[in-house]
């Protein structure tokens, strides 16, 4: 997508730091209540140094925590509406198994039961029945609801939607501060720009630990913020033994055993569409932040996931055909952080899990950026409220 030229004169409303799904969704958000928006993003939209990219995302609903279930409720209606806008999907549907010894399939689809989502709680003879491409040895829960997001594709949906209301996109922008300057702030980029905005959201990802403290905030504020931990992940694409047709694709997983967790999801145009792209959940080595990723593959992580393939995925070759590596950024409890002080806002909504509410988080951080609304007090650290 082209950038939108830069305005002249009054400053903009807001400036939305960061276009990736939730910078790009909080742009989208404000936008479409008439606000004026620049977006401005330090390289492009879904850029590939960030968490967004890429054709493949799990959406599903299933959570310990009942409340995210809920979560994901409410942000299946603003994917359908950003689809619609987009006029074409961005959600797969394939279904989503859990199971493993440390993942407790019976309490998950207790919960789903009780939000009322469907699903079916299968033995391990079962669910080998239906998929002989798993190794199962536990229970396994079934959810048909889930899918995969074309994080990308939803990046670029959100970010034409927001200009179609007439936000700015500015591209190549690397703001490196935020100040207050009268009623509104000033964002300086690193190579000397200035723009005006009378209130800033920051979704920067995984630089947001290198930029809070170049930001116009109080020191309270600050020290009630979370840890933010950047880890820079590796994924890695396995061939399917046998090509699934495109009618029956494979589902998403999650399996906790053995001290880990690991995901896996059809790859998408990500690697070609003939493989299942599968990770270690926080499985990555911890970064300051995204500025010191190197895009290297730790051999002895591939050899583990190689490993855990070739003993339980018998429908794919252990042997990966491509591999990549990605941005997490966590808080402790994995909890999202959206808060604002004064005219910022703060808004990091986890990678390792964010992308499936993209379109309720813009939501969410609009309301709390313009007053027009609040956010769940588990997100507002500042509050001092659990």
């Amino acid at each position: 997508m082209a950038a939108s030229q830069p305005r002249s004169g009054d400053p903009f409303d807001y400036a939305v730091v960061g276009a990736g799904l939730a910078g790009a969704a909080t742009a989208w958000r404000i936008a479409q209540r008439g606000h004026g928006v620049a977006i401005l993003e330090r390289s492009e939209p879904a850029n590939s140094a960030g968490s967004s990219h890429g054709s493949a995302r799990i959406f599903r609903y299933a959570y310990e925590d009942p409340f995210y279930t809920g979560l994901v409720q409410s942000a299946a209606a603003g994917w359908k509406e950003l689809e619609t806008a987009h006029g074409a999907p961005l959600i797969r549907p394939t279904g989503c198994l859990d199971f493993g010894e440390e993942h407790a399939p019976k309490r998950f689809a207790a919960g789903l039961e009780e939000a009322g989502v469907t699903r079916e709680l299968l033995s391990k003879e079962e669910a080998s029945a239906r998929w002989p491409q798993f190794a199962f040895t536990t229970d396994v829960l079934w959810h048909p609801g889930a899918g995969v997001i074309d994080a990308e594709g939803a990046v670029h949906a959100m970010v034409a939607a927001a200009v179609a209301h007439s936000a700015t996109l500015l591209t190549g922008w690397t703001v490196a501060s935020v100040t207050k300057s009268g009623a509104a702030y000033a964002l300086t980029s690193s190579d000397g720009r200035t723009l005006d905005a009378r209130n800033v959201v920051i979704a920067a990802g995984g630089w947001l630990p290198g930029l809070l403290g170049n930001l116009d905030l109080p020191r309270a504020f600050l020290r009630s913020l979370p840890a933010f931990e950047v880890r820079q992940e590796t994924a890695f694409h396995f061939p399917y033994r046998d090509q699934p047709a495109p009618e029956t694709p494979w589902p998403t997983f999650i399996h906790k055993a053995g001290g880990m967790q690991v995901y896996g999801l059809p790859g998408g145009r990500d690697a070609g569409n003939r493989g299942q792209k599968v990770a270690e959940y926080n499985g990555g080595k911890v970064l300051p932040d995204a500025a010191s990723q190197d895009g290297k593959i730790d051999p002895a992580h591939r050899r583990r996931m190689v490993d855990y393939v070739a003993h339980n995925l018998p429908g794919l070759v252990p042997e990966p055909y491509a591999e990549t590596t990605c941005l997490f950024t966590n808080t402790p409890t994995e909890d999202f952080v959206i808060d604002r002080a004064e005219g910022i806002t703060v808004l990091s909504p986890c990678s390792g899990h964010g992308a499936k509410f993209a379109p309720l988080l813009g939501a969410l951080a609009a309301d709390l950026a313009s007053g027009a609304g609040t956010v769940p007090a588990r997100f507002r650290p500042s509050t001092g409220r659990e």
